[in-house]
This record gives structure tokens, sequence and C-alpha cells, in this order.
């Protein structure tokens, strides 16, 4: 499961590479065609970059965020079920300690 978030996350930042090298080959461009000044290519390579790398921080946190919602679900049910098996374990103990007195009566009476 690790290694698909991974995966996911790897993807994410190979794809915000692509748009960015992508933007900036646009810009280029447009510099070279002479719509764009070189000085306003280069503010909008930086706010494309920015905006990326912002929206790159909030996907993550939402990532980051699922997982631990979806840990803390399969920690609960994790307790619950430590918590049957230690309830059956007690209720065993109790019936080996009652049978363990019974025979040692026995014993005794014998």
């Amino acid at each position: 499961m690790i290694e698909v978030i991974k995966k996911a996350v790897l993807a994410g930042v190979g794809a915000a590479a692509i748009t960015t090298e992508k933007a900036e080959k646009a810009l280029n461009e447009l510099v070279e065609k002479g719509k764009l000044s070189a000085s306003d290519a280069k503010e909008a390579a930086q706010r494309i970059s920015e905006e990326g790398k912002k929206e790159f921080e909030e996907a993550s946190k939402s990532l980051e965020s699922s997982f631990n919602s979806l840990l803390a679900k399969l920690g609960k049910g994790q307790a619950e079920r430590i918590e049957n098996l230690e309830s059956k374990v007690a209720t065993l103990e109790a019936r080996l300690a009652a049978q363990e007195a019974a025979l040692a009566t026995e014993e005794k009476g014998s």
C-alpha cells in the first residue's frame, strides 16, 4: 500500500516537472516571436512554478490526510479485534482455572 502511495506522489512530481517544462517552452516561443517580453515571460514562469508548487503541496497534504484517516480506521478495527480476543482469552483462562480447581478438589477427595 505504501508503494502505491509513493508511486502516486512520484507521478505527481513528474507531472509537475513536465508541466513546468512545457510552460517554459511555450513562454520561450512567445518571446522568440516577439509576443512577450523576456521579463514578462520570466514573471509568468515564476507564477506558474509557484502555483505548481502550491498545488503539489495541497495535493500532498490531502493525500497525507486521507492516508492518516485510513490508518486510523484500520487501527480502530484492530483495536476492536484485540479487545475481543483479550475477552475470549480471559474467559478461557477463567474456565481453565475452574477446571484446575475442580481437578484439584477431586484429587484431594480420592
